[in-house]
């Protein structure tokens, strides 16, 4: 890999508390099928291209795939949504991987991990959608989850292989130590026409073809795009 700085160990050893699959099950009142309902996986588990083996999504246009292959959310954030009056715990946000230690502020864009035998790469951030909203059986959570930056994060998986609870997320490569993910964050949802800013993310290679596109777009409409429609509108799939 190119320009990339080579990491001997991660900054703090981060072991893995939990890993979640989740099955289809009808969510909301239109009972959507979704697998935001995750439970405790005990042992050895597979991950493969598109995740664990076994976990499953709803709408495979919007969630899932090789680029949001594996999600994982800080347990380290849900302190401030009980202080926020949000009770929830893991794995509330649908996560995959459940870690204590490590935000948004400390990965960046194109980190690549090694978790068991398996190599993981950070593709973007989570946008969050209205899928929330009937998680969590509030309108605004959605909403709240972009404004706060405690998103949560995907992978993508480089290499195929298996892991478990107990084991370490390792830093081994950290090609983008300019791009923390509260940093992009905050462009995507704060500074949203600071042109220059997105013009790098669009040049970002490890970033998410579809949040480049994002990017790219903004710059030749020098517009946001329309968030309502994902935040809010229950009638998408």
């Amino acid at each position: 890999m190119q320009n990339s700085v080579s990491i001997k160990a991660s900054p703090a050893k981060i072991v893995v508390d939990a890993l979640f699959i989740g099955k289809l099950a009808p969510l909301g009142p239109r009972n959507v099928p979704s697998g935001i309902g995750k439970t405790k996986a005990d042992g050895p588990q597979r991950i493969t291209r598109i995740g664990l083996q076994g976990d499953h999504q709803g709408d495979t246009r919007h969630h899932g795939g090789p680029e949001k292959a594996l999600h994982h959310y800080p347990r380290d954030h849900y302190p401030a949504w009980l202080a926020d009056g949000i009770k929830a715990s893991a794995p509330a946000f649908g996560e995959n991987i459940s870690t204590q230690g490590m935000t948004e502020a400390d990965i960046c864009i194109g980190d690549i991990y090694r978790l068991g035998t398996a190599v993981l790469q950070v593709s973007q951030g989570r946008q969050p959608c209205w899928r929330l909203n009937a998680r969590f059986e509030r309108q605004d959570m959605a909403y709240l989850v972009q404004k706060s930056g405690r998103t949560g994060w995907y992978y993508r998986v480089l290499e195929e292989g298996s892991s478990e609870a107990g084991d370490c997320l390792r830093l081994e490569q950290r090609p983008a130590p300019q791009w923390p993910l509260s940093r992009v964050i905050d462009l995507l949802y704060t500074r949203t026409l600071d042109m220059d800013a997105l013009q790098s993310l669009v040049d970002l290679p490890q970033l998410a073809l579809s949040w480049r596109e994002l990017a790219a777009r903004r710059i030749a409409t020098r517009t946001v795009e329309d968030w309502d429609r994902r935040l809010r509108d229950s009638h998408r799939q």
